[in-house]
């Protein structure tokens, strides 16, 4: 059965004075079938967190425009991209008066597989149909608290320190590359890259139900808007990119 994808990126600022996410997908200059997909959310102050962001999204660009499937692996490409941007995050704040950081969750597709790696508390959804599939671990203290039993999810949306990071790009320590295990996408398979503004005020079914049931396009739309009402004047920036596998059939039959 051929399949296509269908994608859609969305940012929203928020009830914030400044948007500090950074996010973009990209199909590659060369390769047929093989796109990327980067979401950064920075920290840092007053533009510093834009500046980190905005360099995690440059990396990712450049270095994918350079990527060579022959040569490279995908695993390969995604470490260096994280790397590479921590360390020029880095070098930023050397050259600043600045305390740059960032998240990072960058998906690459390729002909038959999917592969992502992430640093920090911005997500990776891979939903199958309405069902999560998995989900990227947080590297933040409620993350660990929950992995060890200590907080249950009800817990871990009020907790006090729900904002603090164990790993990020920018710090003093390298960052932790977690890099996904080999998907081979099939139809019904979709994959959301979002910032903590976003999933901080949906539940896993709610927003696979979104996604499951709509268009890229307007499952961005009601995931923002959803958040936005349940911010109540106090949101977040929110950023997302949606990757949709899709028979190409349904939609040469769709009006």
């Amino acid at each position: 059965m051929p399949i296509t994808v269908e994608t859609c990126v969305a940012s929203h600022i928020g009830d914030r004075h400044e948007q500090q996410d950074r996010v973009g997908v990209f199909a590659h200059p060369r390769q047929r079938g093989t796109m990327i997909a980067v979401l950064a959310d920075g920290m840092g102050g007053h533009t510093g967190g834009a500046i980190a962001a905005e360099q995690v999204l440059l990396k990712a660009r450049q270095n994918f425009e350079s990527y060579a499937p022959q040569n490279e692996s995908p695993n390969d490409l995604l470490a260096e991209i994280v790397n590479d941007a921590h360390l020029i995050i880095r070098l930023t704040r050397l050259t600043s008066e600045k305390e740059p950081h960032s998240t990072a969750v960058v998906l690459v597709l390729q002909p038959g597989h999917v592969r992502w790696a992430h640093c920090g508390d911005s997500r990776l959804y891979h939903f199958r149909g309405a069902e999560l599939v998995s989900r990227s671990a947080d590297h933040s203290l409620v993350g660990e608290l929950l992995r060890r039993g200590r907080l249950n999810e009800a817990g871990a949306r009020v907790h006090p320190q729900r904002n603090v990071l164990l790993s990020c790009l920018g710090g003093e320590k390298a960052p932790e590359v977690v890099i996904s295990e080999p998907v081979k996408p099939q139809a019904g398979d979709s994959f959301l890259l979002c910032s903590d503004g976003l999933w901080g005020h949906l539940s896993d079914a709610e927003i696979g139900a979104a996604v499951a049931t709509r268009r890229a396009r307007e499952a961005a739309e009601v995931l923002v808007d959803r958040a936005r009402q349940r911010a109540g004047g106090y949101g977040d920036n929110i950023s997302l990119a949606l990757i949709k596998i899709v028979d190409a059939a349904s939609l040469t039959s769709q009006p």
